[in-house]
């Protein structure tokens, strides 16, 4: 092993000698193959208060690791081919290690390796895995180094790993019958951890067994006085009662198979929690003789269990057996981190009284997160209900049966006609339960999963979404102590960017608790990060990307990657179309591969009665940064072709959306295929303007991906093809932001068309926000554009523009020339939209000079070369213009048909002012 961090920190052949490298160091090698942020190594080393140069300083010593890690390679004299272990990867570093590398992953293997032995009842493999796990320690883990937040909670944790597994470890020998052997180094180990009960049972059956009852009884009354000089506490029960059968001279605590550690948990999803009651045999309790009370095998609820009334409600009463119909199974559905355990406890514990005969909490997953089988979750429960054994018996545990059947046939006797709640924890499927539910049809079941389990037959479902903003800060201000309800401001922030998701509020809320010298405001500047949050939500073994990530693994392949590449979609939601050209499928496949996510909680849809898209999907605000992450880290060469595929169909549907509305109007072209599974007519119907706002943050986005990918061409002609709903919906902030963008794009590309068009497009939003400096300007630019390409139709538009933004500052006479010269060029390259263009703004000019006869026909010339281009809009602008003025001109008042408001384009108005016209040479 080349690296360790069970102990002193170090690394061969030579570790850095400085204090602040070799922290940074041990950060990384703790979370190693998984990326550290760089706010995470900064808080590190530096605390809340970090200097000015933190990230430069951060750099510098990631160099002289990188150094370091070559020094024994031959890189560092110029031998190539060596592979770097410490990589940059956004938003932090990755240390890419082999598992034999690094001496905390072999631990944690043998530990696995033991785990499984013990579980197996295969001791003798067990003691000598985890013995082997023990002996690479060679001290306190992350000793020689200065701890920050994060190393101080891995070392803790390291360290409790540490004393979980000694404890198993000795476990397995007293099963071995070592137990004169182990009576030494017990009493050596009590006096270290007097705190530690688990260590005094063991130290008592050991002394016991070897014929000595009276130093057993002794070392309870230690570890009594110790737990009150210490903590002003008494025994928990799995001592006390330990204590009585020593007394009482117990035969079977003489038995070497069964002593009673099972009660102390060394985890895993078979160990009962410390200090449950209970009969049943199958885990160790065999040996405590017979026991009357109720089975319980319930975790504690939890103490500051927040909102939730509707559902509590519901479980109560169906546990009550108050609901109408026969339904005893209630499914609590919802995304990781809902806290759907938590409300399954929180029932069962609450319902003490109507199930007397035992409540019982089984968990369907094993410790890597794997579905157990149905044959072993029947197991489990057989050995939690088993009736007790007499005390004295010598017989040792009933054997269970092997097979599925006889292990259903065993459960339905053992829990007919008994008043029993069972718990079934995070099930991965229909398929997993249903033969557990058949072999307990007259229990009250409760089961949580992250699926909706829709296929369940007389099971009442209750869906746990986030909590609401009121719940989510009440539990923020019960996790977080005076400081959270001292910044009820900040706290509100933070419950949003969490999610409002139980778990992450719950470890935002433990991190601060863990860091006295954190404020609320700095959590929630810490958080507002997308690509850093999830780094953020972490403490210890309490981990929201872990917690989501395993719903995430258990989707198939398929459903992965659309998870993965459907983040790319903009906020805050987006409709099936979009689903469909980022996942290059059709509609159908798109439908029902979001609706797979859909049922995993890995995606949000919403009714949105009366529109286009009637339903929405979304992301979780932390299940899509979970998502970019997935996509950068697993399949980086498919984000690039995703986002040019959505590019490509929102500039489809938002060009015909755009010659819906606004026919005519220059626009880009682009010669790429569209997408042939979007039908843009059934898409956008007739009704443009809808689609253009409900897509309007998906179009900046899109043309804002256009943009970072380098995509030029596309992000020129996406921002053209919005330019004319901005323009009739007067976003201008909108406007702006894509334009700039787009006409960079055309800048970088060389591309002179698209600059021009651009250029023109911002001259119409500097003409909109009455800069009519900056309008003329833009126009010119881009008509002197269009006469180097030779395009004399946008051109002579660009007159026409020109003449608008000189209208606009009063010099009516220039205007009139330009509207003149633009005419003359539309007709001589038979240009209707553009006639009708220059025909209004001659029209306008004639009413401000008084010339209303002429003012009138050049309108009426306008609405036929409108009609002729096919543009409504147009049309309709000019023939109530025309009317406006043929009313003021029939009612007599000439004069003040020269100075009424000026509809100078389809509903904009020009208020200029009254008086003589202005006349400019």
């Amino acid at each position: 092993m080349r690296y360790r961090v069970l102990g002193p920190v170090r690394m061969t052949p030579q570790t850095p000698s400085a204090a602040k490298p070799r922290a940074v160091l041990a950060t990384l090698l703790v979370q190693s193959n998984t990326v550290v942020s760089t706010h995470t190594l900064i808080d590190e080393l530096w605390g809340a208060e970090p200097p000015r140069t933190a990230t430069t300083t951060l750099q510098v010593y990631v160099s002289q690791l990188r150094k370091a890690l070559l020094a024994d390679t031959g890189e560092a004299a110029g031998v190539t081919g060596t592979a770097q272990p410490l990589l940059t990867r956004p938003p932090g570093y990755l240390m890419q290690l082999a598992p034999e590398e690094l001496d905390l992953t072999v631990f944690e293997s043998l530990r696995a390796e033991g785990r499984a032995a013990y579980g197996r009842r295969e001791y003798e493999a067990a003691s000598r895995a985890l013995s082997r796990a023990l002996g690479l320690w060679t001290g306190p883990a992350l000793s020689g180094i200065p701890h920050g937040p994060s190393l101080e909670t891995s070392a803790i944790r390291l360290n409790e790993l540490r004393a979980e597994v000694l404890e198993q470890r000795i476990s397995a020998d007293l099963r071995l019958g070592l137990h004169q052997e182990l009576v030494g180094e017990l009493m050596g180990l009590a006096h270290e951890h007097p705190l530690r009960e688990t260590l005094h049972c063991h130290l008592m059956v050991a002394l016991y067994r070897s014929g000595r009852q009276s130093d057993a009884l002794q070392a309870y009354h230690r570890a009594r006085r110790s737990l009150a000089d210490e903590l002003a506490v008494e025994p928990g029960p799995v001592l006390t009662r330990l204590h009585e059968r020593v007394l009482a001279s117990d035969p079977s605590l003489a038995r070497h198979g069964e002593p009673p550690l099972r009660l102390v948990p060394v985890g895993g999803s078979g160990d009962r929690p410390a200090g449950a009651s209970g009969n049943g045999s199958g885990n160790g309790s065999a040996g405590y003789g017979r026991d009357t009370r109720p089975t319980v095998w319930l975790p504690p609820a939890a103490a500051d269990f927040t909102g939730r009334e509707d559902q509590l409600a519901v479980g109560e009463r169906l546990l009550a057996g108050e609901l109408p119909g026969r339904n005893r199974v209630l499914v609590l559905s919802g995304r990781a981190g809902a806290g759907k355990t938590a409300l399954a406890v929180r029932l069962a514990h609450d319902a003490a009284g109507r199930f007397p005969d035992g409540r019982v909490m089984v968990t369907l997953r094993d410790a890597d997160g794997r579905a157990i089988e149905p044959r072993t979750a029947m197991a489990t429960l057989l050995r939690r209900l088993r009736g007790p054994r007499a005390t004295g018996s010598d017989s040792g545990p009933e054997p269970l049966p092997s097979s599925e059947t006889e292990l259903a046939e065993l459960l339905h006797e053992r829990t007919e006609g008994r008043d029993v709640l069972i718990i079934l924890d995070d099930a991965v499927s229909e398929a997993q339960v249903r033969p557990v539910l058949s072999a307990v049809p007259g229990s009250t079941v409760i089961l949580t999963s992250r699926q909706v389990l829709g296929a369940l037959e007389s099971a009442r479902h209750l869906t746990l979404d986030v909590l609401s903003t009121r719940e989510a800060e009440a539990l923020l201000m019960a996790c977080g102590g005076p400081r959270m309800r001292d910044d009820p401001e900040a706290a509100g922030e933070i419950a949003q960017l969490c999610g409002r998701l139980p778990l992450a509020l719950r470890v935002a809320a433990a991190g601060l608790a863990a860091r006295p010298h954190w404020t609320v405001a700095g959590l929630a500047r810490r958080l507002r990060d997308e690509r850093t949050r999830l780094a953020a939500l972490a403490l210890g073994d309490l981990d929201v990307r872990g917690t989501l990530l395993t719903a995430y693994r258990d989707v198939d392949e398929k459903a992965r990657r659309a998870f993965r590449i459907l983040a790319l979609a903009a906020l805050p939601d987006f409709a099936p179309a979009t689903g469909t050209a980022l996942l290059a499928v059709d509609p159908v496949e798109a439908e029902r591969i979001t609706e797979q996510l859909v049922q995993a909680h890995l995606l949000e849809a919403r009714r949105q009665p009366g529109r286009l898209a009637p339903v929405r999907y979304s992301f979780h605000s932390l299940l899509r940064p979970l998502a970019l992450e997935a996509l950068a880290e697993e399949s980086p060469q498919e984000g690039p072709a995703a986002v040019e595929r959505l590019c490509r169909a929102f500039l489809t549907l938002a060009r015909h959306a755009d010659a819906l509305l606004a026919p005519g109007r220059e626009r880009l072209t682009y010669e790429a295929e569209p997408p042939s599974a979007i039908s843009p007519g059934e898409v956008v119907g007739n009704a443009p303007l809808r689609w253009f706002q409900e897509e309007s943050a998906g179009l900046a986005e899109a043309v804002r991906q256009a943009h970072a990918a380098g995509l030029w061409s596309l992000c020129c002609s996406l921002a053209s093809a919005t330019a004319g709903y901005y323009e009739a919906s007067a976003l201008w902030d909108e406007w702006q932001t894509t334009h700039d963008l787009a006409l960079d794009a055309a800048r970088r590309s060389g591309d002179a068309e698209a600059e021009a068009v651009i250029q023109r497009s911002l001259g119409d939003l500097a003409w909109q926000r009455h800069q009519t400096s900056l309008a003329s300007d833009r126009y010119r630019l881009a008509r002197q554009l269009f006469t180097r390409q030779g395009d004399r139709v946008a051109a002579g538009r660009c007159l026409s523009a020109e003449a608008d933004a000189l209208l606009a500052m009063g010099q009516i006479a220039r205007a009139g020339h330009g509207y003149a010269r633009a005419l003359s060029v539309s007709r001589l390259v038979d240009d209707a939209r553009g006639s009708a263009e220059s025909l209004r703004g001659l029209a306008l000019v004639a009413q401000r000079e008084g010339r209303h006869e002429e003012a009138l026909a050049r309108m009426k010339e306008c609405e036929s070369a409108a009609r002729a281009a096919g543009d409504r809009r147009w049309t309709e602008y000019a023939s109530r213009t025309a009317s406006a003025l043929r009313i003021a001109l029939a009612s007599g008042r000439r004069a003040g048909a020269s100075s009424i408001p000026l509809e100078v384009r389809p509903g904009v108005w020009l208020f200029l002012p009254s008086g003589p016209a202005r006349r400019a040479a």
